[in-house]
């Protein structure tokens, strides 16, 4: 009940009491000073006029030094150091002014002045003790014990769940209590932490959760890993429990967060791999004090490049771009980040050839990163000489812009659909890659292909598709149950494009490493737990059938492709043989017939630059029948 009308009194209220009672307390420190001060806590030499005209002296001179020294401006539960002492200076003050002025009243007489130093410490005593014994009730007793407040079990008891409990327990606001620590280190079990038991390890927390009657879990490690975070989540899927967590150790290193902002668990934490670790110097040494172009740069995965580009101190950087939106919102907040850096932003078409070269002989690029393309595979089926437009001929111009203007390194940014390719998306890519290795020979511009999976939340993945039809109540919609993908984040795979484009020599192609494939149909049952939905009771997963050139599984090396290790753990290389096909004689026909071509000719024209291609909706028999004809042609 006294809990509850502290809790609901408004700041004057409470000042005023304090104020009170500091009086009463001002009254009872001068009278407790000199009953100490005579033998037997007899007080009967001081005339009680006197004594009275003293005390009502006194109070008023104190109550006024202690309201001067800002005592009523600070806030009791979070009472420190620093408010100890200005408790120090304000009894200080308080009583050598009682001194003069009583002594002034009474003339020297009546009052021992050795009272002065004993009030002197029971005011110190009185007023801190106050203030301190209503600290530690509010952190311990009536926090601990408030039975309103939702339950909480931290996992880490270590520096990040040391903060986040403080956190909670001085955001009364917040209506969080924590019952409980759960960490993975032995020498912690049993052991107290804030007042707050660390119980056990996180593979016992259901029996924990049970125990203490807990519905939220904050995930106080920062480095932790996916698997780690995902341990944690299916250990407690048969519970309608909150899960959140802190930053990631990168997001709190680069300034984006703090340590003790929590917020909802993401897929893409589930999915996050170890940090990736670059060889710095070698990408610095890339990239500093150059020109640096970027095509696509305000796509996923060029814009990220870009943010990752300027940490190496390039010279300028040239955003080359054909969306003004994207165009405009990139340069907006690099030049927000790096306001020092020479940014040029080109809006511009790769497929432009006046463009490209009136861009490369204006600023002298050194460095090209090409993430310019079409990558929506559904879309480029029905749309195939969009496709061979930006992908190929695109590619095609970019890369002849960057020998003829001495470009020291060209990235061209390739996937894993180039590899035995069933779309028209993955074929273009894949004969862009034969493009940049066909430019490289005998050229000093060094050109590198860099091929990776699915990223994390780029435009048109799998991931925001979900997020969205979560929000709009479903169904969750799966092309296949069996369909797998590899993933990995969009700074991580932009990290290693730049450091395989930094071990590069000329015409390889880099394969990064993507960990374990992930069945699709697993990551649609993670985010809705993690959406707080049950499968089957409020949301739905429909399966409608692999889309035109969907493949089940996607490939990282073709067949006669060799596979390299290199410096870095995290980046292989493909090597593949030398290909016979006349790749400038295919490529002048297939330009020359785009415009008109139906898109069964263009598929197949594809698969003429490229064997293991097999497009969908095309038999066999007419792929062989094509190829005869096209070998035929060259002979």
């Amino acid at each position: 009940m006294i809990t509850k009308l502290i809790y609901e009194m408004n700041p004057k209220q409470k000042t005023g009491i304090v104020f009170i009672l500091d009086a009463v307390l001002s009254v009872c420190a001068f009278y407790s000073s000199l009953a100490l001060r005579y033998s037997d806590f007899r007080i009967s030499a001081v005339p009680s006029g006197v004594f009275f005209q003293s005390c009502l002296l006194l109070t008023i001179i104190q109550v006024s030094c202690f309201w001067f020294m800002g005592f009523y401006k600070g806030i009791w539960r979070f009472a420190s150091t620093p408010d100890l002492f200005r408790l120090i200076k304000g009894i200080t003050l308080a009583v050598s002014l009682s001194f003069g002025g009583i002594f002034l009243l009474n003339r020297m007489i009546g009052v021992p002045r050795s009272t002065f130093i004993i009030d002197w410490l029971l005011l110190l005593t009185f007023l801190g003790g106050m203030r301190f014994t209503y600290r530690i009730w509010r952190d311990n007793f009536w926090y601990k014990f408030n039975e309103t407040f939702a339950k909480v079990v931290i996992v880490g008891a270590g520096a990040g769940g040391s903060q986040l409990f403080r956190e909670l327990r001085e955001s009364k606001d917040l209506q969080m209590k924590v019952v409980a620590f759960v960490d993975d280190d032995p020498s912690k079990y049993h052991k107290i932490l804030h007042g707050v038991s660390i119980m056990g390890k996180i593979a016992e927390l259901p029996a924990i959760i049970q125990k203490t009657g807990a519905t939220k879990i904050f995930i106080a490690i920062p480095s932790a890993t996916g698997d780690q975070i995902l341990n944690i989540v299916e250990s407690c899927k048969h519970t309608d429990l909150e899960f959140k967590t802190l930053p990631s150790m990168r997001e709190i290193i680069n300034g984006k967060t703090e340590l003790s902002q929590l917020r909802n668990i993401e897929i893409e934490d589930l999915l996050g791999r170890k940090e990736v670790v670059l060889n710095d110097d070698s990408v610095q040494s890339m990239v500093a004090n150059k020109i640096v172009l970027i095509t696509g740069a305000g796509g996923s995965i060029g814009s990220e490049i870009c943010n990752q580009i300027v940490k190496y101190n390039p010279q300028k950087l040239v955003l080359f771009e054909m969306t003004e939106f994207f165009l405009y919102e990139l340069e907006k907040n690099l030049k927000k980040n790096y306001p020092s850096l020479e940014i040029i932003p080109i809006i511009g078409d790769v497929r432009n050839r006046d463009k490209v070269s009136n861009v490369f002989a204006k600023y002298l690029p050194q460095v090209v990163l090409h993430a310019a393309a079409y990558k929506h595979v559904p879309i480029m089926e029905d749309n195939p000489a969009e496709a061979v437009k930006t992908n190929i001929f695109g590619t095609k111009v970019v890369a002849e812009a960057a020998v003829a203007h001495n470009v020291e390194r060209f990235v061209l940014i390739s996937t894993d659909k180039a590899v035995n390719p069933t779309n028209v998306m993955g074929a273009t890519k894949r004969v862009a890659e034969l493009v940049c290795q066909f430019v490289q020979q005998n050229q000093k511009t060094k050109f590198m292909m860099v091929r990776f999976g699915n990223v994390l939340g780029s435009s048109g993945s799998v991931i925001p598709l979900f997020k969205q039809q979560l929000k709009s109540g479903g169904p969750i919609t799966i092309t296949h149950p069996d369909i797998i993908r590899y993933f990995m984040s969009i700074p991580e795979a932009c990290r290693l494009v730049l450091q395989a484009a930094a071990l590069g020599h000329g015409g390889e192609i880099f394969v990064l490493d993507m960990g374990a494939p992930v069945k699709i149909v697993d990551l649609a049952k993670q985010m809705i737990r993690l959406a707080g939905l049950k499968l089957g009771q409020n949301i739905e997963i429909k399966f409608t059938g692999l889309r035109p050139g969907e493949k089940l599984y996607e490939e990282l090396f073709i067949n006669h492709e060799n596979t390299i290790a290199t410096e870095h753990p995290m980046v292989k290389m493909a090597r593949p043989t030398s290909s016979k096909i006349d790749i400038p004689s295919l490529l002048s026909n297939l330009f020359k017939q785009i415009e008109n071509a139906t898109e069964t000719d263009i598929k197949l024209a594809l698969k003429t630059l490229v064997p293991e291609y097999f497009p969908h909706g095309l038999s066999i028999d007419e792929n062989f029948q094509k190829n005869e004809k096209d070998e035929e042609h060259l002979h």
